[in-house]
């Protein structure tokens, strides 16, 4: 083997070693996620307060399960079938639906807002 070809080869497998690893990595989900806005931080408090205990954890618990609601507006329509906006998702949280109390009076209009822009991050 002459130095040229075994120099081609050891770069061939230092850049599959590479490729590998950033493949493991990616798959793995070693990638950095994206930092909650402050606006986020907020709604993701909301969430965790008034929500979670539901749609997460389901502690009180309820026969049906309420919808899960991670990735929310990735879908064009609510699980209740409305269209996946916020005026909607803030009219279900508001007004209620089913089993789920009307939440009308516990959300200023800012805290709302922090809520749908926390929901809009799919939550992941």
């Amino acid at each position: 083997m002459t130095d040229f070809s075994r120099g081609f080869e050891r770069r061939i497998t230092i850049a599959a070693l590479m490729a590998c690893s950033v493949g493991l990595m990616v798959s793995a989900g070693c990638h950095s996620k994206a930092e909650l806005t402050p606006q986020q931080v907020e709604g993701k408090q909301f969430y965790d307060v008034r929500c979670a205990h539901c749609h997460e954890d389901n502690d009180l618990g309820l026969k049906k399960v309420p919808p899960n609601l991670h990735g929310l507006f990735d879908h064009s329509t609510l699980p209740s079938g409305l269209p996946a906006t916020d005026q909607m998702v803030a009219r279900e949280i508001l007004s209620g639906r089913g089993m789920m109390p009307a939440f009308e009076g516990r959300f200023t209009d800012e805290q709302m807002a922090a809520l749908l822009a926390y929901l809009r991050t799919g939550m992941s």
